[in-house]
């Protein structure tokens, strides 16, 4: 037999490909995808009576959901929306979210997701940024829309309520009932259309139009930790593709239970983890989305998932950590569970280890970003704990390790994560300029993180470019000193920033949140000199009751440093 000289560059260039697991195939056809809205329609058609979405204890079935988004995107057409239009959903994870989403696709309008945590400043920021002039938002936040509104071009305010589309009844009434006394402000939004009066009645079918692979199915902001939000335009081509290339990953375990898939989605559906894992990837499936509405209510969320079956969870670091500590989550029946995905930001050890004794299942960590539609790289689906990588390529996708000028570094050597391939997004939404910095002249995207690749092929992420401290002209990445701080007895999470120095340039700080209040500054200082280098070990030791978070639990580094 002759070997391929071709095909032998490749595994040599991409020696991630050889240790694919078994059945995965290296590459995914991105023009053989179908748009986002035309593969819920064949969902739609193929499994109508399958559960789709269930929500504070009831559930829709594919034939009800697309129904809804039907006479959702049929309404938007009637008032003249065009391809390409923004319309903003500014919702939680509540049973209207997948309607309104599936109904804007089917328009072949853009999706602009929103924080529903997010002041009336910043809601008027991405709203003009975006242009969007039609907003769906939950009654919970409209006092927001209504102070933000004079500040924008807003047209049309669409309110629904938590129990739109639940089909109210038996334990839903009181529990939604309850949920919405306590979080339900007083607001007057004069002209604002209720949400039931576009799902309530009749409306004639949109017309079926081609749909475009390339119109920009979302505007999606990223999660601004590093500075300001850009909207990252993904189109149907990018999603698609990234939903098959997950599927394709994970094929051999996501057999099993096949069409009766349900997602435990705590991370709010506006995040772009939550939204191609939870609910797009779930569609292509035929499976259901468990949606929590405040995975902030610890309490209240295990009390679902106690009385819940599923199969799959989807969740990051802070999640899996509030969760174990949680004398209540060995109540939790996870006999189900296939695995756990974890991203957003990285999983440490301790927490990982801590999940899995408590309920036998297993995190399978993944890394990619908001302008990666996100996934890039994921870990076998058949790892038997945390490998502190962030595994393989996923099918069609290059990963590069870049010097500061742009060149690859030796395989082993640590510099910036940059990618290629059909997930990579268009581009910035109206900024040229920081689209083209974003990307080396060879076509890669530029993560602004820093890895190093193994042998086998798989990545290490280091840490954020921008969060490296330089103590005495040595590298300190904080995600490693927070590591060893997470696994020191009393301490329940720990944030590490750069501080200036006059002599060493820079000092390392490390922020604590305590569980056992017991715990001094020196036996943390102690524990991190038995695992660490001294100029890694932290000069600053500070206590903290909370930290600040984004609203899907990422730590914000950028606001400890403000905050001092």
């Amino acid at each position: 037999m002759v070997e391929d000289p071709h095909f032998s560059k490749l595994m040599c260039d991409r020696p991630w490909l050889s240790n694919y697991p078994e059945g995965v195939p290296h590459s995914i056809e991105s023009q053989d995808v179908a748009s986002l809205g035309e593969t819920f329609r064949q969902t739609v058609r193929k499994y109508p009576d399958r559960p789709a979405a269930i929500s504070f204890g009831a559930t829709l079935t594919y034939a009800q959901l697309g129904n809804a988004a039907e006479q959702i995107a049929s309404w938007l057409i009637a008032r003249s929306a065009k391809a390409g239009d923004r319309i903003a959903i500014m919702m939680p994870n509540v049973m209207a979210y997948p309607a309104v989403l599936y109904g804007i696709l089917i328009a072949r309008c853009t999706v602009v997701g929103i924080n529903p945590l997010y002041t009336a400043t910043e809601l008027a920021r991405q709203l003009n940024d975006s242009g969007a002039r039609t907003i769906f938002v939950l009654e919970n936040f409209s006092g927001v829309v209504e102070e933000a509104m004079q500040r924008t071009s807003l047209e049309t305010v669409v309110v629904a309520k938590a129990g739109d589309l639940l089909g109210i009844r038996g334990m839903a009434v009181n529990i939604v009932a309850k949920w919405v006394k306590r979080a339900v402000p007083s607001y007057r939004l004069e002209g604002h259309i209720p949400f039931s009066s576009i799902t309530g009645g009749r409306q004639r079918p949109p017309a079926r139009v081609e749909p475009n692979l390339d119109d920009i199915a979302f505007l999606q902001y990223t999660g601004g930790t590093t500075g300001s939000p850009k909207g990252a335009m993904l189109s149907h081509r990018n999603v698609a593709t990234n939903v098959e290339q997950s599927i394709a990953w994970f094929g051999p375990m996501l057999r099993k239970y096949a069409g009766q898939h349900v997602m435990v989605s705590a991370l709010p559906l506006y995040h772009i983890l939550a939204l191609q894992a939870c609910c797009l990837s779930m569609t292509r499936l035929g499976g259901a989305c468990l949606l929590i509405a405040n995975p902030r209510d610890i309490t209240g969320f295990i009390r679902t998932l106690r009385r819940s079956k599923f199969t799959l969870f989807c969740g990051l670091n802070t999640l899996f950590n509030a969760l174990s500590n949680h004398d209540d989550l060995k109540s939790v029946d996870f006999s189900d569970v296939q695995f756990c995905n974890s991203g957003g930001m990285a999983t440490q050890a301790a927490v990982a280890e801590r999940w899995t004794k408590i309920t036998g299942a297993r995190i399978v960590e993944g890394y990619g970003l908001s302008e990666t539609s996100p996934v890039l790289t994921v870990n076998p689906w058949n790892v038997s704990s945390l490998t502190g990588t962030i595994g393989y390529p996923v099918p069609s996708t290059d990963i590069s390790i870049r010097d500061a000028d742009g060149k690859p570094v030796a395989p082993g050597h640590a510099g910036e994560l940059c990618a290629k391939g059909p997930q990579v997004m268009i581009g910035y939404w109206n900024l040229p300029e920081e689209t083209s910095r974003a990307m080396t002249p060879d076509g890669f995207f530029r993560t602004g993180d820093i890895a190093v690749m193994l042998p086998d092929g798989q990545f290490k992420i280091v840490d954020r470019l921008k969060d490296m401290i330089l103590v005495s002209g040595f590298n300190v990445y904080p995600t490693e000193v927070e590591e060893v701080i997470a696994s020191c007895d009393g301490v329940l999470e720990a944030a590490v920033i750069g501080l200036s120095d006059e002599t060493s340039g820079e000092k390392v700080a490390a922020f604590v949140v305590r569980k056992d209040p017991t715990l001094t500054e020196e036996k943390v200082r102690q524990h991190c000199r038995a695992f660490l280098t001294p100029y890694k070990v932290p000069r600053v030791i500070e206590f903290r009751s909370t930290l600040p978070k984004s609203n899907v639990g990422k730590i914000l580094r950028r606001d400890l440093r403000s905050s001092l």
